[in-house]
């Protein structure tokens, strides 16, 4: 069943030729990253699937064939910022241009228990926010190179929080040395610092050519939220039903993704927030979304920290010395 105020990408953007295209797109083989790798392939682009499991990519490529354009399969895992690197390198050596950027992959750790990366950050931020944030530094030279290119990151409703509790990032400490760990409140801060990423990356891009946008794909059905076991995955399939006429298949999902990569117009936007529509908005007038939409969080909208935070950012990932 389809929401009625969901929100479509133009059916002439999803009819583009996209032959000669070279797309990324992380978490590419399940959810709104296999709907979106699909459509561009489908339009005649060439995606690299960037996954942590390349067996899975494999599985879910058979899908693909028929279609109009081609796919690679490179193995990537965003907990871990040497893989990140190593992907980075091999994707240099094969390819020499990069027109879209998808940075779709993320998730939430269930339970109570703090976990980290390979790396020792907090793994909701590290995966969500920190890996996608070296994948796309150390792209940078290559999509100045293709520009007119874009690149976009998932960001989440989340974010938002409420009037009364608005989400931030905690410079003082990104990765809960000291503070008190809570699974979804980590999960709010990382979605507030990929939206501060996308809004310093186009300002410090100005001029370059390369478009970027954080992205909120909706309530989407997918396998979000695995990662929590048996269990976890018990509570999704019996709740399922009882939320399917208020989120949104993985296509649906894939819509706002769709509309960054490809609309003539997002240009003109570069660094804002899109939105598709939810009822998980605690702010009455977010809830139709919008490409873009201003985001009612204040703390997602301030430079100030933006740009303290991707200062942060690259001495965390061992860009610049610390």
């Amino acid at each position: 069943m389809t929401r009625k105020n969901l929100i479509w990408a133009d059916k002439k953007d999803l009819k583009k030729n996209l032959k000669d295209k070279i797309y990324i797109v992380t978490g590419a083989n399940s959810g709104v990253g296999l709907e979106t790798t699909r459509q561009l392939i489908k339009q005649g682009g060439h995606v690299i699937m960037a996954c942590r499991r390349p067996e899975a990519a494999k599985e879910v490529a058979t899908g693909f064939k028929g279609l109009k354009g081609t796919y690679d399969i490179m193995r990537m895992d965003l907990a871990d910022l040497q893989s990140v690197r190593d992907f980075v390198a091999k994707f240099e050596k094969k390819y020499d241009r990069l027109d879209g950027l998808v940075c779709n992959a993320g998730l939430v750790v269930m339970g109570n228990e703090i976990q980290r990366t390979k790396d020792g950050l907090e793994t909701t931020i590290g995966v969500s926010y920190f890996g996608h944030f070296l994948l796309t530094e150390l792209l940078l030279d290559m999509l100045k190179k293709s520009a007119p290119s874009r690149m976009l990151i998932v960001s989440s409703v989340v974010h938002a929080g409420n009037p009364k509790n608005r989400p931030k990032v905690h410079l003082e400490d990104l990765n809960y040395k000291k503070r008190q760990w809570k699974n979804f409140a980590a999960y709010g801060e990382a979605k507030v610092a990929t939206i501060l990423y996308a809004m310093e990356l186009a300002k410090r891009l100005e001029g370059t050519g390369i478009t970027t946008a954080s992205v909120h794909p909706g309530w989407a059905r997918s396998n979000f939220g695995s990662g929590g076991g048996a269990f976890m995955k018990l509570i999704m399939a019996v709740a399922r039903p009882f939320t399917s006429g208020m989120s949104d298949s993985n296509w649906e999902s894939a819509q706002t993704s769709l509309h960054v990569m490809l609309a003539d117009d997002v240009p003109e936007h570069s660094g804002e927030y899109y939105s598709q529509s939810s009822v998980l908005y605690r702010d009455k007038e977010c809830k139709n979304g919008g490409w873009p939409m201003r985001s009612p969080n204040p703390n997602a909208r301030d430079m100030k920290t933006a740009k303290k935070l991707v200062k942060m950012s690259r001495k965390i990932v061992g860009l610049d010395k610390k």
